[in-house]
């Protein structure tokens, strides 16, 4: 690493106020701080030194969501390709099928990397949308409060476009990262300060505010590929989540659909765009705990709390309702829970900060996505809304423990 480390000290000329790329500075600082500790470090033996700062948490958790991002990609062009070849259509419209074909990348199902390059053409355009509008809205406060724009909005605008559907329209991600960036987060002063996740509160915000764009049965289908197919009615490619087939035929609709444990845990099902691999949230979460950015206790206590409510309702079991029957390890594979466990409830500014509280947090999300998912028949989703509904208490916890923790010292010491 010693070379590179030479390398960087060459070009930090180049960076620094007066410099070429002065504009690129804080891009520098970034990439340097990610790879090596910080320059400026406490020298008195009082202080606590550490090398991890802000900038390296916020990007490894950056680069834990990338599995997600990549799987997004895949399973979107995959979608697309699959529904292409079934329906006898042979290339898209627009900007899209103009470059895949002079590419000559090709849309077949069975390979990896037309499958990218299609899903790539879906999801990099809402990205782009999402960090472009998002990163206006850090730039506009940090001018009006006199701050630096911090890195926590990369991992904002990645999680936030990571829970859209493929099909969103463009206009309705900027509106929806506009909420989450300005009343998620900067009106309560910014990063550090918001009690609610913000990719979550943006995500919400969407859901209830354009139902039929953000949960209906054909917004998991590529638009383009729908249009371009003029003898093929929009019916006839819709195509609704494992969570609803379930939620409306129990486990029998699951597996007449198609749809295997094996393929909900690799991704291959319909779903929000990077939530549907659990295992590619796996991956994540085992970048997370090794360096220890997330906790491994809310993870454990959400997946607690689900696996403790799920078998009781299996146990109650339902006549009526198909979801009473389904499994924990299903409900782990299906909808946003990997996703949510590994990303958005650990998130350290609206979580709860004390051990205790971790637990009681992480098991209050398992319980509460249960509940929502088998008790509510109308959406059978649930772990964005018990995420938000833990977000809000995550306080209170943290000050119950806390005075316990006050009142077991005073009651030892006599």
């Amino acid at each position: 690493m010693r070379p590179l480390r030479n390398f960087l000290d060459r070009l930090e000329p180049l960076f620094q106020k007066g410099g070429r790329f002065e504009q690129f500075g804080a891009l520098y600082e970034a990439i340097d701080t990610f790879l090596y500790s910080p320059k400026d470090v406490t020298q008195g033996s009082p202080h606590v030194r550490d090398a991890v700062d802000l900038k390296r948490v916020m990007m490894t958790v950056y680069f834990a969501v990338l599995p997600c991002l990549i799987m997004a990609m895949y399973n979107v062009g995959h979608d697309a390709n699959a529904l292409m070849t079934a329906n006898g259509i042979t290339s898209v419209p627009g900007w899209r099928g103009t470059l895949l074909n002079s590419l000559g990348i090709g849309y077949d199902a069975n390979h990896i990397w037309a499958c990218l390059w299609h899903g790539a053409m879906y999801v990099l355009p809402i990205y782009v949308v999402t960090f472009v509008v998002g990163l206006i809205w850090e730039i506009l406060f940090a001018v009006v409060r006199n701050h630096e724009v911090n890195e926590g909005f990369f991992v904002t605008s990645i999680l936030f476009t990571l829970t859209l559907p493929a099909t969103i329209p463009l206009w309705q991600v900027a509106l929806g990262i506009s909420f989450g960036v300005v009343i998620g987060k900067e009106i309560f002063g910014g990063v550090g300060k918001n009690f609610l996740n913000p990719a979550l509160v943006g995500r919400a915000f969407l859901f209830f505010a354009y139902p039929a764009q953000m949960s209906g049965n054909s917004v998991w289908v590529p638009v383009d590929v729908v249009t371009s197919a003029t003898p093929v009615a929009v019916d006839a490619l819709s195509s609704a989540t494992p969570l609803a087939i379930w939620n409306g035929g129990g486990a029998e609709a699951v597996h007449a659909a198609g749809i295997t444990w094996e393929n909900a845990f690799l991704g291959i099902i319909p779903g929000s765009m990077g939530e549907t691999s659990t295992l590619a949230c796996l991956l994540g979460a085992a970048i997370l705990i090794y360096t220890r950015i997330a906790s491994w206790r809310i993870m454990a206590g959400v997946l607690a709390g689900m696996v403790i409510v799920t078998v009781l309702f299996n146990w109650l079991g339902s006549d009526t309702n198909p979801m009473f029957s389904m499994p924990w390890y299903w409900h782990l594979v299906l909808g946003g829970y990997a996703f949510g466990l590994v990303f958005m409830a650990t998130d350290p500014v609206s979580a709860s900060m004390t051990e205790t509280g971790k637990w009681i947090f992480g098991i209050l999300i398992g319980v509460m996505v249960s509940l929502i998912r088998v008790v509510n028949p109308a959406y059978p989703e649930g772990m964005m809304l018990a995420i938000l509904f833990a977000n809000v208490f995550a306080p209170l916890i943290d000050w119950f423990v806390m005075q316990a923790n006050i009142r077991r010292r005073l009651k030892r010491s006599g």
